[in-house]
């Protein structure tokens, strides 16, 4: 790459969570099961979802692609993290941590635009139910989801492509367990001002946007809600209710980052862990424990499963 002939810093070093070895241990302990929870737990429900003909709606195909993006945000930052507790000196090259800038980013911005998606699809089946199977169709899902990691990925190239090219000469302590953007950006030998107000202007207008995008939406829908009283109704509350959940657990620390971007206190390293690890373990909770559909097809695909090896 045309950086490392123009920057003498080849490696950043990761502060991480805590120098204490007992902390390490116990962080350890946690986020291997956390980890392994949400990996598998997604999993899970792209399996349900591909395996059950009952969930063959646009929901749960919306609902099975946010998963594949949970597991790949489960796995872009935390089994590095993980193996470092175990590392005195914990080192990423500058190619490793640009990686993970540009991934992180594209799974957010992917995991945002898809939200929005989910919403839509919750709008039309309540607000306009009678013309929900005309307008969600199958295409259309097809192209929320291209659209999501297009503008995933545009929005990470916009970032990586300005911060590849600053000239990194001297620190490279980055105070986090992975390269976050704004804390290597800090380290630049140079006024990285622009960048900064670039940054908090590209990342903080693709979550006010899609957040209140959100809330317009899901607003529109318990108001809809509210004036009708059946059983229907009654489920789709239920629903809702875990989709704003998933809304305000994810968009929350993200839109709290891009107001203070470059100002560093305390308790942001523990909401990055929050953010980069417990954030995908959301789907498969909230969807999977609140969700009858989904409880229903699991108790069928493990009868399934007992049936088979009893024969």
């Amino acid at each position: 790459m045309a950086h490392t002939n123009e920057s003498m810093v080849s490696e950043f070093v990761l502060l991480g969570l805590s120098n204490s070895w007992e902390l390490q241990l116990f962080f350890f302990a946690i986020f291997s099961i956390v980890y392994m929870t949400s990996v598998l737990g997604n999993i899970m429900i792209i399996v349900i979802v591909s395996s059950d003909s009952h969930l063959n709606s646009p929901m749960y195909f919306l609902l099975s692609n946010l998963s594949f993006i949970d597991i790949c945000q489960s796995n872009f930052a935390t089994p590095k993290m993980l193996v470092d507790f175990f590392v005195e000196h914990k080192t990423i090259s500058f190619e490793g941590c640009m990686a993970q800038i540009f991934l992180l980013h594209s799974f957010v911005g992917s995991e945002m635009m898809l939200l929005v998606a989910m919403a839509y699809d919750r709008f039309i089946a309540i607000c306009k139910p009678l013309h929900y199977s005309t307008i969600m169709n199958r295409r259309l899902c097809i192209i929320f989801v291209f659209i999501s990691w297009a503008v995933g990925i545009l929005h990470s190239v916009s970032h990586l492509a300005f911060t590849v090219d600053l000239l990194f000469c001297g620190p490279n302590e980055v105070d986090s367990f992975f390269c976050d953007l704004p804390l290597v950006i800090e380290l630049a030998c140079m006024d990285t001002y622009e960048m900064e107000i670039m940054t908090l202007t590209n990342s903080g207008l693709i979550s006010l946007s899609c957040f209140l995008a959100l809330i317009i939406s899901y607003t529109v829908i318990l108001i809809t809600v509210h004036h009708r009283s059946s059983s229907g109704s009654s489920k789709a509350l239920s629903t809702l209710t875990a989709h704003i959940t998933v809304v305000i657990l994810f968009f929350g620390p993200c839109i709290y980052f891009y107001i203070w971007p470059f100002s560093r206190l305390s308790l942001d390293k523990f909401l990055s862990v929050f953010y980069t690890v417990c954030t995908p373990l959301l789907n498969p909770i909230i969807y999977s424990l609140r969700n009858e559909d989904v409880k229903s097809a699991m108790r069928k695909l493990r009868n399934r499963h007992v049936s088979f090896w009893k024969n």
